[in-house]
């Protein structure tokens, strides 16, 4: 088991990292604003989630035989970019559709419910390739052989990240749905920010399918 140095330093960095404006955060924030807080926050929880497939992923191995199969890393990159720029393409499908119009767990128009929102959201995560390489590059600089097994430890760190990811999403959700919640009163502003939602989407897709 990582220490209690172990896991500060790491917590600290984690922060750091997640709180940098990246694409997950561009991500929940276009949610949360265009959807409303209660699906900014499903969205924002399936992207933290998605971090504990990597953290499988870097225990198993399975990451760094991706790593090194440029084959395989260039499929994953294109999938992912192709499942972000369907995303966008959704958002501007149901651009207007305001939050807080039907029932709490009914899907809206769009068919983006929680449920389906945190489906996305850790489907968008876990087939990033660029998040693969993070956590194989990230998790062992705190990883020390003499404290126990490297693959609890890799475990214990990933699971650590993913925690404070949700905690830091959650957050920029809930800010961010209070916007969303002033929007129910004006329709053309939320078509408008649906549209910008889903060019970030599309924009963020059409980068990681092509930059490799």
């Amino acid at each position: 088991m990582p220490n209690p140095e172990q896991l500060f330093a790491f917590l600290l960095a984690a922060i750091a990292i997640t709180a940098t404006p990246g694409p997950d955060n561009l991500m929940v924030l276009g949610m949360s604003v265009a959807k409303g807080r209660t699906r900014g926050l499903a969205f924002g929880l399936g992207c933290a989630a998605g971090c504990l497939s990597h953290t499988v992923l870097a225990v198993l191995g399975v990451g760094a035989l991706v790593a090194a199969s440029p084959l395989a890393l260039t499929a994953l990159r294109v999938a992912g970019g192709l499942y972000l720029i369907w995303l966008g393409i959704q958002s501007w499908r149901g651009a207007g559709t305001l939050p807080g119009t039907q029932a709490p767990d009914a899907p809206d128009a769009a068919g983006d419910s929680p449920v389906r929102l945190f489906a996305k959201g850790l489907l968008a995560n876990a087939i990033n390739p660029k998040v693969v390489l993070f956590f194989l590059s990230f998790l062992p600089q705190f990883v020390v052989p003499a404290q126990g097994p490297v693959t609890t430890q890799l475990a214990v760190l990933g699971v650590v990240f993913t925690l404070q990811a949700a905690v830091l999403f959650g957050l920029l959700a809930f800010f961010a749905g209070s916007v969303g919640q002033w929007l129910t009163q004006r329709p053309a502003a939320a078509r408008w920010l649906d549209r910008v939602a889903g060019t970030v989407f599309v924009a963020l897709g059409v980068r990681l399918a092509t930059h490799p």
